[in-house]
C-alpha cells in the first residue's frame, strides 16, 4: 500500500464523523408544558420520583443534563398523600434553629397536619441536583393542599403516571 491510497480514504472517514454531532438543548429553544397531578391516594416516594423526572425533563428527547429542559407540575390534594408501613409515625422531619441545642424534629403525621405541601416539596427536592439548576427546576413545582389551584389559564394536562391513572 502506498501513502497516496490511504489519504483519500482517511479524509472520507473524517468527513463522515464530522457530520455526526451531539445535539444540545439551548435555554431559549425549550418548549415547556404544564401538567397537573392529583396526589390523593398516591404513594409519596413514587409520586415524587415521577414529578422529579418531569421537572428535569428526563422523558423528553431533547433532555440535556446541564440545561433546564423540564416542564411545570401542579400538584393538588397534597394533604391526601399516602405512605406505606409505619412511616406516618417513624419518619421524622428535622430542622435546626442555628443555636446550640436547636435541633427540632416532627413526625410525618404532624408535618402532614401542619404543612402538607412541604412534605411533597421536600421529597421532590431531595431527588433534584444540589446546585442552581436544581433550584431553578424546583421553582417549576406548584403544590397545593386542596383540590383548587390558580393555574387553569396555563391549561395543564394530567401527568401520565406508570400505573395508568394520570
Amino acid at each position: 500500500m502506498t501513502a497516496g491510497t490511504i489519504a483519500p480514504r482517511r479524509t472520507m472517514v473524517r468527513r463522515l464523523f464530522a457530520m455526526q454531532k451531539t445535539w444540545n438543548a439551548k435555554p431559549g429553544e425549550i418548549e415547556r408544558h404544564w401538567y397537573v397531578v392529583d396526589a390523593e391516594g398516591k404513594t409519596l416516594g413514587r409520586l415524587a420520583t415521577r414529578i422529579a423526572d418531569t421537572l428535569r425533563g428526563k422523558g423528553k428527547p431533547q433532555y440535556t443534563p446541564h440545561v433546564d429542559t423540564g416542564d411545570f407540575v401542579v400538584v393538588v390534594n397534597a394533604e391526601k398523600i399516602t405512605v406505606t408501613g409505619k412511616k406516618l409515625d417513624d419518619k421524622m422531619y428535622y430542622r435546626h434553629s442555628g443555636y446550640p441545642g436547636g435541633l427540632r424534629s416532627r413526625p410525618l403525621r404532624d408535618e402532614l397536619e401542619r404543612r402538607p405541601t412541604e412534605v411533597l416539596r421536600k421529597a421532590v427536592k431531595g431527588m433534584l441536583p444540589r446546585n442552581r439548576l436544581g433550584r431553578a427546576q424546583l421553582l417549576k413545582l406548584k403544590v397545593y393542599a386542596g383540590p383548587e389551584h390558580p393555574h387553569e389559564a396555563q391549561g395543564p394536562k394530567p401527568l401520565p403516571l406508570e400505573n395508568g391513572n394520570g
